[in-house]
């Protein structure tokens, strides 16, 4: 009886030991290896999309040397099939290539304008953090009076100005985005004054231009960049808008918005494709962007490698 009560309690001791790692808390168990691949995944399928992305676009209208806006009406709403893998349109052009001519534009759209728009914000946001006092407040004030607008509003208003085009719409949409930028670098900057490095700049008799130039604005680099990629999906969404509302590119020049909009008629007909493939085009790539920006940030602001289990 007494070896059996004793072996019990060493059971039990041994099962709230292994539960509990000392009997009286709970387990801190890591979770890095399985977030590490979890964020492996992740980044090597985006990064296989958006390398998809760049050489079709790259590659497919050098090598099939067709042209992408010949009209064909004995071919036209015909379903895909291995001639036409996408179908065809309306007006018979073939849909797969002229994807591609629209992902083609919508991607020089969205790299150049966040390009700008980043250039414009870093500098906005580090020169008022820079200089301070009355300089930080008017251009925040600013800032501030420009986000109060719309975004779509104001690139209609920027791009109602000009002719349809493809720079119109670039222009649009950096003028109307580096408003984020400017505040995320402003912070960053403001943060880095504190800092030693700076008051031993300072204390050595350095400007407050080459101060800015030769520690400031190196510091933000990172998050610049950061605001950059992740820019890219905003634009490239910014800009199949303006297009959808025929404010964008011209009508006969491939574009994502384009398309979707000129299907909108043969979704009501029943016919899906010429809606379904601009609309995978246009989501697949910003999503894959969108997940290596956020590897990227992983990156910058590493979570924490372990986690409490219960």
């Amino acid at each position: 009886m007494a070896d059996t009560t004793t072996g019990t309690g060493t059971t039990t001791g041994t099962r709230a030991k292994a539960g509990t790692g000392t009997g009286t808390g709970p387990v801190w168990r890591s979770a890095g290896r399985t977030r590490r691949s979890t964020r492996t995944v992740r980044v090597t399928v985006s990064a296989v999309l958006v390398a998809a992305a760049v050489l079709a676009v790259l590659v497919v209208p050098p090598v099939v040397q067709l042209d992408e806006q010949a009209v064909d009406l004995s071919q036209k709403l015909l379903p895909p099939s291995w001639e036409h893998p996408f179908g065809t349109d309306d007006v018979g052009r073939d849909l797969l290539l002229r994807c591609v001519y629209g992902l083609r534009v919508s991607l020089l759209v969205g790299v150049v304008a966040a390009l700008v728009a980043t250039v414009i914000g870093t500098l906005v946001g580090a020169a008022a953090a820079a200089f301070g006092g009355w300089t930080d407040r008017i251009v925040m004030r600013l800032v501030d009076t420009f986000s109060s607008v719309p975004h779509l509003l104001l690139g209609i208003f920027i791009v109602a100005m000009f002719r349809p085009g493809v720079w119109p719409v670039i222009a649009s949409v950096a003028l109307t985005h580096w408003l984020s930028t400017a505040r995320i670098v402003r912070s960053e900057v403001l943060s880095l004054r504190s800092r030693p490095f700076v008051d031993a700049a300072v204390s050595g008799g350095a400007s407050r231009l080459r101060v800015t130039l030769r520690h400031l604005v190196p510091g933000v680099l990172p998050q610049a960049g950061l605001a950059a990629v992740l820019m890219i999906p905003h634009a490239i969404w910014h800009e199949s808008a303006l297009s959808f509302l025929g404010l964008g590119l011209p009508s006969h020049q491939a574009s994502l918005g384009n398309l979707v909009q000129s299907a909108r008629g043969t979704l009501l007909a029943g016919d899906w494709w010429p809606t379904l493939f601009p609309g995978l085009f246009l989501i697949v790539p910003t999503l894959a962007v969108a997940g290596l920006a956020g590897a990227w940030r992983e990156r910058i602001n590493p979570r924490r490698r372990s986690e409490l289990m219960l």
